[in-house]
């Protein structure tokens, strides 16, 4: 016999269920349809579930279409409780014990580094494709040349942020955000008030420090800049403050 954690797939980028998959777990015998409809009044569809197609295979050979509900783990839990079974017990445990595991830090750092590798992958193809686009003149110059010209800056930079840019695209005051940074051990300042990243496992590609000048202020020396990483990964940790 499965157990429930082979049963019940976790989707980890939205953290919800199948409605199907719990509907085995709880070895209900009634139809899923009449099950999942009786169920799930009360509940607001797009809130608490969405509807989602999925298929399976018949005894030809042939795929069939099947409805089927992606639940939010409080939706899948409140339908555990509803089921007035042990089975229903156990399953709401497992969702339980799946929730506390997801929001240790170490899960929320997985997941920002997830989103920070999606994000660069697709900031890199942006600029791949303004590349291709460019070179083929098959846009007007004068309605693109903005956006020329920010993609240069990002290809310039190697896609790296200043604190005052991360602030500005976080919605945050730039003192907030390096006393967070401070705080948490992401980031010291030297003797001479630099803002540096610290050498721990925390701070791995999140930052690079980069020889500036400022041509209009003749200032020239290492600056802490944020990579596209970091910039997801603090959007995450620093949602709220």
């Amino acid at each position: 016999m499965e157990s429930i954690a082979q049963v019940i797939r976790v989707d980890e980028n939205s953290m919800t269920i199948s409605a199907r998959d719990l509907h085995e777990a709880l070895e209900i015998q009634k139809r899923f349809s009449a099950w999942f409809e009786s169920n799930a009044k009360g509940f607001v569809e797009g809130e608490d579930f969405t509807s989602v197609p999925t298929s399976t295979v018949v005894n030809n050979g042939a795929s069939r279409e099947l409805e089927d509900y992606q639940l939010t783990v409080d939706m899948a839990k409140h339908l555990c409780l509803m089921s007035h079974t042990e089975k229903g017990k156990e399953c709401r445990q497992y969702l339980i014990d799946l929730e506390k595991a997801w929001n240790t830090p170490e899960q929320i750092m997985a997941r920002a580094l997830r989103m920070a590798d999606k994000t660069i992958a697709s900031l890199q193809n942006q600029v791949k494709q303004f590349s291709i686009q460019n070179s083929q003149l098959l846009v007007d110059k004068q309605v693109m040349q903005p956006k020329a010209d920010y993609f240069d800056e990002l290809v310039d930079r190697n896609l790296l942020s200043s604190f005052t840019e991360v602030s500005k695209e976080l919605g945050i005051k730039r003192n907030t955000l390096i006393k967070f940074l401070l705080d948490h051990g992401y980031i010291y300042r030297d003797k001479k008030g630099n803002l540096l990243p610290k050498a721990n496992s925390k701070s791995d590609g999140l930052f690079e420090v980069k020889q500036c000048r400022n041509n209009k202020t003749q200032w020239a020396g290492a600056q802490t800049l944020v990579t596209p990483k970091g910039v997801e990964t603090f959007r995450l940790l620093c949602q709220g403050i």
